[in-house]
């Protein structure tokens, strides 16, 4: 896991190269072209977060209806909904279980335009969809997914802005932002603050993360990331539901990761941090800036709030692995998990 994670700056890097993002830019042009009037995603697990990821980024930067497909409704029931004019959006790392490629086909048959987001560009997945983008972070090692998860936010954003352009092609100065980030990614992993935040909840009973915007599938990946590492309950909300109820069960005892980065998302988790202060809740963000009311931070680069969960993950994942190795646990062998999971 670790040497999964140390990969993502030249992940990012590769996927950034001429080879790599010329081919999303054709399969966004593509898209472009055929002009849908509506986007449905669909994942499981950790790319299920990616796609949510980029379901705020096709609602917010596209002007599209966004929804995210279940699908147990088509393959468990046998539903056959009319999907014409809707942009279906396959994300899954492996590109292996039945029931995403069992959507896609479903959604082909329906009238829809089906692409598949994928690291396996062979994979049942990629051949069920009509268009196909690997996002070639190479082979990952460990269970939990790191760089995998990265590389599908990297092609979900050069996706939808090259859908947002017309022809697939990045304006100069955005092209100029994100040839930033491995270096940046660099810098926030060179950081060692995550494994000293591991000792102090080695003998935590529970978590809560949270975020709102492009931060709250952040949020809801670092949940998963510390319960299939270290087995440690782990809550997720996004900010403005932990206010609706949730946030009666916060106190000392239940730590809080918050992600506070810039932008309209960003303000809004720091009204979030002052209601946990008030609760006297131990509370972590996760940010560029310190926030009155938090005990600790995670420092990361401010950077445009489309591009923080690449950026905002990282120290997550060091934390999940640190707290795991701390707590005895083996974060490369999770018990019961295997890397490709099967569902019908």
């Amino acid at each position: 896991m670790a040497a999964d994670i140390a990969e993502q700056p030249a992940g990012f890097a590769r996927l950034l190269e001429d080879g790599p993002a010329g081919a999303i830019a054709e399969v966004a042009a593509e898209v472009a072209r055929r002009a849908p009037r509506s986007v449905l995603f669909v994942g499981r697990g950790t790319s299920d977060h990616a796609a949510l990821y980029g379901a705020y980024l096709a609602e917010i930067r596209l002007g599209l209806p966004v929804a995210s497909a279940s699908p147990s409704a088509i393959t468990l029931y046998g539903a056959r909904p009319d999907l014409t004019g809707t942009l279906v959006i396959g994300v899954s790392q492996s590109g292996g279980s039945p029931d995403l490629a069992g959507v896609l086909n479903v959604a082909r048959e329906t009238g829809a335009l089906t692409l598949a987001v994928t690291n396996n560009p062979s994979s049942p997945l990629a051949q069920a969809a009509e268009l196909s983008i690997d996002v070639v972070a190479g082979h990952e090692r460990a269970v939990a997914a790191t760089k995998t998860y990265t590389a599908e936010l990297l092609a979900l954003l050069l996706l939808v802005e090259g859908i947002r352009a017309g022809d697939g092609r990045l304006p100069a100065d955005e092209r100029a932002a994100l040839d930033k980030l491995p270096e940046l990614a660099a810098e926030v992993l060179a950081d060692r603050s995550a494994e000293e935040l591991a000792q102090r909840y080695r003998f935590a009973s529970s978590l809560v993360t949270t975020g709102r915007g492009y931060a709250y599938p952040t949020a809801r990946e670092t949940a998963l990331k510390l319960m299939e590492t270290s087995y440690l309950p782990a809550l997720s909300f996004s900010g403005a539901d932990l206010l609706h109820g949730p946030l009666a069960m916060t106190d000392p005892d239940v730590p809080v990761l918050a992600v506070v980065g810039d932008g309209p998302g960003g303000r809004s988790m720091r009204d979030v941090v002052t209601r946990l202060g008030e609760r006297r809740a131990d509370v972590v963000t996760i940010g560029a800036a310190d926030v009155p009311g938090a005990s600790a931070r995670l420092a990361v680069p401010a950077v445009d709030e489309r591009y923080s969960p690449l950026l905002d993950i990282l120290p997550l994942q060091r934390l999940a692995l640190a707290l795991a190795l701390a707590r005895g646990e083996d974060p490369d062998a999770p018990r019961g998990l295997k890397k490709v999971t099967t569902t019908l």
